[in-house]
């Protein structure tokens, strides 16, 4: 069963519950509109507020309240969600009808995840500085690290190129000059104003029933200081003038990204027929992409199509020896127009059906993918009911499809072009 309540205005809470499991899920997150100046701020924030509260002001006394929560855990969450970045944590711990005795394992846990984010250690008025220049070295690795997976670099660089004026193109977790510029007074202002500013979504999946689950969290978020910001609602696509890009890398193999876009978003009734169009043409080892170019044509090591339904940006990333770039390219607008043309058999249409409906089956197999799947979903404007979006897809035909296709359009690309010295 999944309910929403409003607590409080600004404060959502949204509850699934599921008795199947031996443990429950817990997402907090803080939402903020995508901007470049405050990404890094809000990337770098949780992992500050995680080093210690009041209660318990380092790693080893947060360490030990967990072991007292029969082994609980608590981890940072940052999400870009369409126009939105979200702050905040994710807890997993134990159902508390497995707890010994009258043991009770939900409501403390809520409530020190409440002191973590409301409570946090502060020294003169702002966040402890040992803290503060640790996180940022390790969101700077973080940051770095995806320079070293060349085929995230390559996306991510195709995003910021297609995206020069839509918030997508913002990294998630900021850009290093942004986290250099951050210190321990600018951080816990920017905290105070998301206190104060952002609503607040809560996702619970477990087996406790949503009126328990309000009662444990109310108390603490009833005196959070609101003067909400009125978010800005999720948006298409803002198109951005075309851009080709090569960067020069010493690296064995080279990356191409093609960026396309589409009015299909997941507002659109032809949401279903988009996800299927994205699974023939390149989602999955039985697309055109995977089977025509890899395959056939042997023109990669590695292909595949990501569709982003909340902009209706669809990409398509390959690893390729550098001096097939021209080749690959071509083979690859030309699986895209077998698409547009009628060129999709029956063998690949059910294919990509049970490509889908195997991953909405497998949302349901453990309490994270729940929460990730419809707690993503909820602040892309799209509470998902899966049955209905299953019969969605089981209704989609070819003619569906070839329609969706024929709005896809190519807007960027980017090559990352591999460069081996001897």
């Amino acid at each position: 069963m999944y309910q929403t309540l409003e607590l409080f205005p600004g404060v959502t809470l949204r509850c699934i519950r599921d008795r199947r499991f031996k443990q429950g899920a817990l997402s907090i997150q803080f939402l903020r509109p995508m901007r470049r100046e405050e990404s890094a701020l809000n990337a770098l924030l949780p992992a500050v507020l995680l080093r210690g509260c009041e209660s318990c002001p380092d790693l080893k006394q947060i360490t030990h309240r967990l072991d007292d929560l029969y082994g609980a855990s608590v981890g940072t969450l940052v999400r870009r969600i369409g126009d939105y970045q979200t702050t905040g944590f994710y807890c997993g711990f134990m159902e508390d009808r497995f707890a010994l005795g009258n043991d009770r394992i939900l409501a403390p846990m809520v409530a020190f995840v409440g002191e973590l984010l409301l409570q946090p250690v502060l020294q003169d008025g702002k966040f402890h500085p040992e803290y503060v220049e640790s996180e940022k070295r390790n969101l700077i690795a973080a940051i770095e690290s995806q320079r070293s997976d060349k085929r995230a670099y390559a996306a991510g660089r195709l995003l910021e190129l297609m995206c020069q004026e839509d918030s997508f193109g913002i990294p998630r977790l900021g850009e290093i000059p942004q986290v250099q510029a951050i210190d321990p007074e600018n951080l816990h202002c920017h905290y105070r104003k998301i206190l104060e500013e952002s609503p607040l979504e809560i996702f619970y999946v477990g087996a406790a029933d949503a009126q328990t689950v309000a009662e444990a969290v109310a108390p603490i978020f009833r005196k959070l200081p609101r003067n909400l910001l009125s978010l800005p609602q999720q948006t298409p696509y803002h198109v951005s003038p075309s851009r080709e890009e090569t960067e020069v890398m010493e690296v064995a193999q080279g990356k191409l990204s093609l960026g396309f876009y589409t009015p299909i978003t997941n507002q659109d009734p032809r949401f279903a027929a988009m996800q299927m169009c994205n699974a023939i043409f390149g989602s999955g080892m039985t697309s055109k992409l995977f089977m025509q170019v890899r395959e056939k044509l042997s023109l990669c090591y590695a292909i595949g199509s990501s569709y982003y339904g909340s902009k209706g940006i669809l990409t398509v990333n390959a690893g390729i020896d550098s001096h097939q770039e021209p080749a690959a390219r071509q083979a690859i607008l030309s699986q895209l127009a077998a698409c547009q043309q009628g060129d999709i058999t029956e063998s690949e249409l059910l294919s990509a059906r049970e490509s889908i409906l195997s991953s909405l089956r497998a949302v349901c197999d453990s309490p994270g993918a729940m929460e990730a799947f419809f707690g993503v979903s909820a602040l892309s404007g799209l509470d998902r009911d899966l049955e209905e979006y299953a019969r969605q897809i089981r209704a989609v035909t070819a003619e569906d499809v070839v329609a969706a296709a024929k709005t896809i359009v190519l807007h960027s690309s980017f090559f990352l072009k591999g460069e081996v010295h001897e």
